[in-house]
């Protein structure tokens, strides 16, 4: 392969003495994906990670891009490697600006940075040389340090290494470092880009969708099956937990003030999701809900779910409008699917004058008509495991 990648990431590098432990989790997230694309050879340096593309029926670029989904990268870098030689530095620059130039780039910089101190010139005189280089063969391309179309990169290590292309990551922490939730999946807008939003900051998850047949079609079982593939991009595979909830929600329906519907269902549904988070030693649930979206998301609708549950409810989009909850999903390509017109179980049982500011005593009363235990039980002993 004519290239290397160079993999950077940020906000690893401020974790002091925990640093190791976040890098080894983002190494073994990156050669999961690198397993199914191609035969390599990772290098671990001090801030860098190299890899070595050995055999692939893909492009580096393609690889490149699929990599740049892992969590905790800031950008992935096609880059050529060469002995720590300003005679081989600039005879590979040339071809470099050749190719950059030919791509319709006018403008360029030169950045250099020395790892070994020992190598000389200086930086900023190799910077200034290699610019030198560059002019003598294509005259047409000219000098912007400020607003330059293209960046050439060197970096001066024990070897050379030098690069344009970089693919921008997703930042964000390794997934599998903070642990393990449980996502309250639907198939709505909301709750894939909360799971997103999780995972971006290192959760590892397992999904939860509460499953209403006849109520719910197929189809809307099979839009949230290919929501959670969405999701498996990042999270290295899914496991999605469908739950049967027809009959404890008809006993809810019938049995309830249908002002507390919506609440009470969601109790349940918290209540159940946590069993099966401790089952798979999971420490949180997570929702899409966004404070004051709709009724079922007041502040005091919020605090009576939540008393629901032991376990901690992380809410990644609380304090988001919807327009920037879209503009998420669209770019985790979540949007077009959850737009599908086929409803989840919670818009089949939805009051009319849902209650809004409920208080759990009244809520407590209510359930004293049903069988939560009973309820409980049966979900956790009827559902289904999707492997994704």
């Amino acid at each position: 392969m004519e290239y290397m990648l160079l993999i950077k990431y940020g906000e690893i590098m401020l974790k002091g003495q925990n640093r190791p432990y976040f890098e080894s989790q983002l190494i073994r997230n990156i050669r999961f994906i690198l397993k199914q694309l191609c035969e390599f050879k990772l290098i671990k340096t001090h801030g860098r990670i190299f890899i070595n593309i050995e055999k692939s029926l893909f492009s580096e670029e393609e690889i490149a891009k699929k990599v740049s989904d892992v969590f905790g990268i800031v950008s992935v870098c096609l880059v050529k490697e060469i002995n720590s030689n300003l005679d081989e530095i600039s005879k590979e620059l040339e071809n470099e600006a050749k190719k950059a130039y030919s791509e319709g780039y006018k403008t360029f910089k030169i950045e250099t940075k020395r790892s070994d101190k020992t190598f000389r010139p200086n930086s900023m005189e190799v910077s200034k040389i290699l610019g030198g280089v560059v002019l003598d063969i294509l005259p047409e391309f000219s000098v912007n340090v400020r607003t330059p179309e293209v960046t050439f990169y060197v970096e001066i290590r024990k070897m050379s290494y030098i690069y344009y292309k970089q693919i921008r990551g997703n930042g964000g922490m390794p997934v599998g470092s903070a642990g393990k939730g449980v996502l309250l999946l639907s198939g709505g807008i909301d709750s894939p880009v909360a799971g997103y939003m999780a995972l971006k900051r290192g959760l590892k998850l397992e999904g939860c969708y509460f499953h209403s047949h006849p109520y719910t079609t197929e189809q809307a079982k099979e839009k949230v099956i290919e929501l959670a593939k969405k999701l498996s991009i990042y999270n290295n595979g899914f496991k999605l937990h469908i739950v049967n909830f027809t009959n404890i929600q008809l006993e809810i329906y019938e049995k309830c003030p249908h002002a507390q519907l919506t609440i009470i269902m969601r109790r349940v549904m918290m209540k159940i999701a946590e069993e099966i988070a401790k089952k798979s030693n999971a420490k949180a649930l997570i929702t899409g809900e966004s404070l004051g979206q709709v009724a079922s998301q007041t502040i005091e609708s919020l605090n009576v779910t939540n008393l629901a549950v032991d376990m901690i409810v992380l809410r990644p989009l609380i304090g988001m409008d919807k327009i920037d909850v879209i503009k998420i999903a669209e770019k985790i390509d979540t949007y077009e699917t959850s737009i599908l017109p086929y409803e989840d179980c919670c818009t089949i049982f939805v009051a009319k004058h849902p209650e809004t500011k409920p208080r759990i005593e009244k809520i407590l009363l209510s359930e004293e008509k049903i069988s939560i235990n009973d309820m409980v039980e049966f979900g956790v002993n009827n559902y289904e495991t999707v492997v994704i």
